[in-house]
């Protein structure tokens, strides 16, 4: 992508929010330094969110990159300062469980912290009141402390950074409201306003819950709901007088109720109380009041005193000295949610030079912004993005309908303890594939995933788990799961299932232009005859997984690609040459079934005219041929390690295959499979996940994935950072464990400890029910990565012993797949 020199780049910024303000401070920091900055309202303080932000930065979640953005966010704004008061007070964060449940989930938070470097300690009731004497910790189960936590006085931080990036060259003018993007043959020309237009190579959207309206003057979709959240005042307390700092306002740590939806900091003498326990209250953004028609700000609606009126009798029976306060002031803030709970980040590939820096909080502002610098600057962030990704919504969930409906389930579970396999509510059932009323029939069990009906198990093969030994499992890896599974596993192995693999994304890339492309794109040699598939990369310029794919070579000029995401799509259309090529997304109008397991052959043979034999039809070969009255496009593929293919079809087909194959499967023992069983059997084979066990961060060599990388092949993209890298000189790597213990379970994200410390973290994890045993996938250090290593999985403050495995860890010759 060719990018505007940095010495020459105009860049707009709209918004000076924190978010805004961060971003015109890391540009300039990098160079690009003819940068404005336009806000509607007065700066430093112009209305929007950060505005009234109350400041809290809790490092510690299940995202990694989120948790790496506060981190920087903390980092940054501890070294602000402005006239002398800090920018960042780290008075450091404590939640408290008032539940078992919140208690467990404690522990595995204690655990995302040293997955992910950030310090924390689980205390006792007594130790929480120690902290917070104004707690009644006879209502504790315990807390969680994180010291480096605290508050971020987002507007001091804006000032802070609007003189650093002003002493570079940047300007910023406030009580300029934007009335329009200009724009030419594709690309972003300038932004005009009520008080003239300026020119600009490059224009950033950070004006938070405004985003919606920037991205209608641009023709980009922002997928953003604002909401309101309440925030109040107590009168000044007899406990805390005297005991603040004025200039700094808190000596104690951030108290987070979550248990109540409610969190907790001191306003010198006050207490200020945030509560999500209310209804949802949705804002329109193109209606809301500018600067100085706002009673107060834009962004700070009128208190309803009945809807806080619970949260006020939950925060007197967790802390009864504000039994004799009251309310003293209070409004509701108005803030962003996306249909993920995610920030939507990045370029618009419809309007060249359009950035998106939205539904971004305080806490994660200074790390996004250094994201986006970075991507603007260099081409990529640093760290992996693509939980953000502007790109990464597909297009049944980017629905006003539906954006609303995410966004306030988002608010209403933003403390609620959430489970990595736990789906949203509503609206389902929204995607389904062509299979979906043959699964209700055998009773199914749906999760979903990008908006599709997932089958995870399903019940009409209760008859096949009774009387298997599982091992008992605890109530957090019981939820979304069932013996089924195991069940279904085994069939896989010893017979026959049809695994339902529509959801994943299937790409066509076509023209005579479309090998170069595709071998200029990705790792692996794809210059083989039609018929061939091979599993390749999708690499950045420095070397680092975008993805991985399938790719069929089905005619000279015509390619079937599987992908992961819209990310994928997006990153090749970005790429592909404007004559030669075509790029289109199949996913919608086609279906696949897999047919895997050692009778995938007796199944599959009498249907069809065409020889399935081995010898006819390899491994990672593609044939189109007919499936009774089906016309199928079949590859010899298997991600469960056993015989099969996935069978690829129209969706108008897709019932007639599902029916022809059950029909015959019949005399096999054929089943239906779920998600859950394939994710253990991948697991068994070695298979990578991308986005869970490899991202950006890595290059293939650490992950495990050099096989498919081919120099000799000539230029590809990513291939020049890769020269003198191997297995051998990797300090890292994706390493495969068994956990010691046949009943032991963990489900990924645990930190793992190398002689007693945390060195690295669990990116999948399953039982092995061919195996017997718990499998799990961590990136350690290469020094701890060698097989027999002896390791600890903490899972739940329980520290799990594990043992480094030679991989794969089921059929390492290869023999089932290849018969």
């Amino acid at each position: 992508m060719s990018r505007t020199p940095a010495h020459s780049s105009r860049v707009v910024v709209i918004g000076a929010g924190i978010v805004g303000c961060s971003l015109a401070d890391e540009l300039t920091a990098r160079g690009w330094t003819d940068v404005t900055v336009l806000e509607q309202g007065p700066l430093p303080a112009p209305g929007g969110s950060t505005s009234h932000a109350p400041g809290l930065v809790f490092q510690t979640g299940p995202s990694k990159t989120m948790t790496e953005f506060a981190a920087y966010t903390v980092q940054k704004f501890r070294s602000l300062d402005v006239d002398g008061l800090p920018c960042f007070h780290p008075v450091g964060g404590l939640e408290i469980a008032t539940t078992e449940a919140r208690w467990a989930d404690l522990h595995r938070k204690a655990g995302l912290a040293a997955s992910w470097g950030v310090r924390g300690e689980l205390l006792t009731p007594q130790q929480c009141k120690q902290l917070w004497p104004m707690l009644d910790e006879t209502t504790l189960h315990g807390g969680f402390h994180t010291p480096d936590d605290g508050l971020a006085r987002a507007v001091l931080a804006c000032r802070a950074q609007i003189a650093r990036a002003e002493r570079r060259g940047a300007r910023f003018l406030e009580r300029h409201t934007v009335t329009g993007i200009e724009r030419e043959d594709g690309r972003v020309t300038g932004v005009t306003t009520d008080r003239g237009t300026f020119p600009a190579d490059h224009v950033v959207s950070a004006a938070g819950f405004w985003g919606p309206v920037i991205g209608e003057m641009a023709g980009v979709d922002v997928p953003l709901l604002p909401l309101a959240h309440q925030y109040a005042t107590t009168e000044p307390l007899p406990e805390l007088d005297g005991v603040n700092d004025p200039r700094t306002e808190a000596s104690k740590p951030i108290l987070r109720f979550q248990d109540r939806d409610l969190y907790f900091r001191e306003h010198t003498d006050r207490i200020g109380i945030g509560s999500y326990a209310h209804r949802p209250m949705p804002v329109d953004p193109f209606t809301v009041a500018a600067f100085d028609d706002a009673p107060v700000m834009p962004s700070s609606l009128p208190f309803t005193a009945d809807d806080f009126a619970p949260s006020w009798q939950d925060s007197v029976g967790l802390l009864p000295a504000l039994g004799s306060s009251r309310v003293a002031e209070g409004f509701n803030g108005v803030f962003s949610f996306t249909p993920d709970g995610m920030p939507v980040l990045g370029e618009s590939r419809e309007l060249r030079g359009f950035w998106l820096a939205e539904a971004v909080w305080v806490t994660h502002s200074a790390g996004v912004a250094k994201a986006v610098a970075e991507w603007m600057t260099d081409g990529r962030p640093a760290i992996d993005i693509h939980e953000c990704d502007l790109y990464r919504f597909e297009d049944a969930q980017r629905s006003p309908a539906y954006v609303a409906d995410r966004g306030a389930q988002n608010f209403i579970e933003v403390y609620d303890v959430i489970h990595p396999l736990q789906p949203m509510e509503q609206p389902r059932p929204l995607r389904t594939s062509p299979f979906y009323p043959r699964q209700q029939e055998l009773g199914a069990y749906f999760l979903e995933g990008g908006g599709w009906e997932r089958p995870h198990w399903y019940e009409a093969n209760a008859p096949l788990a009774e009387g298997l030994q599982l091992p008992e499992r605890d109530a957090w890896s019981a939820r979304y799961w069932s013996p089924i599974a195991a069940a279904e596993a085994r069939a896989t192995r010893e017979k026959v299932a049809l695994y339902d693999m529509t959801p994943l994304r299937r790409l066509e890339v076509t023209g005579p232009g479309a090998l170069a492309f595709l071998q200029r794109m990705t790792s692996n040699n794809l210059a083989k005859k039609p018929g061939a598939v091979t599993y390749t990369l999708l690499l950045d310029e420095t070397g680092g997984i975008r993805s991985d794919l399938t790719v069929a070579r089905l005619a000279p000029d015509r390619f079937q690609v599987g992908a992961n995401s819209g990310s994928d799509l997006d990153w090749l259309l970005r790429h592909a040459p404007d004559e030669g090529v075509q790029v289109r997304d199949l996913t919608s109008g086609t279906c696949c079934i897999g047919v895997w397991g050692p009778l995938a052959r007796a199944l599959v043979q009498p249907l069809t005219r065409d020889d399935f034999s081995h010898q006819a039809f390899g491994y990672f070969r593609a044939k189109q041929t007919y499936i009774g009255h089906v016309p199928v496009t079949a590859m010899r593929l298997s991600y469960v390690g056993e015989l099969g293919w996935e069978l690829y079809t129209t969706a108008d087909m897709g019932l007639r295959l599902w029916d022809t194959l059950w029909e015959a499967g019949r005399e096999h023992g054929v089943i239906a499979a779920g998600r859950s069983a394939f994710n253990s059997l991948r697991l068994e084979k070695g298979y990578r996940s991308w986005g869970h066990d490899m991202t950006t961060e890595h290059n293939p060599y650490e992950a495990g994935v050099g096989f498919a990388v081919r120099p000799a092949k000539g230029d590809f993209l990513g291939r020049a950072a890769l020269e003198g890298v191997t297995e051998e000189t990797v300090s890292r790597r994706l390493t495969c464990l068994t956990l010691d213990d046949p009943a032991a379970i963990v489900l990924g994200k645990e930190p793992v400890h190398v002689d007693g410390a945390p060195a690295g973290y669990v990116t999948s994890a399953a039982y092995g029910y061919t195996l017997g045993r718990g499998i799990a996938y961590a990136w350690l250090p290469a020094t701890a990565a060698a097989p027999g290593t002896a390791v600890h999985i903490e899972y739940f403050g329980e520290k799990i012993p594990a043992t480094v495995a030679q991989e794969p860890l089921f059929d390492p010759q290869m023999e089932r797949i290849r018969r």
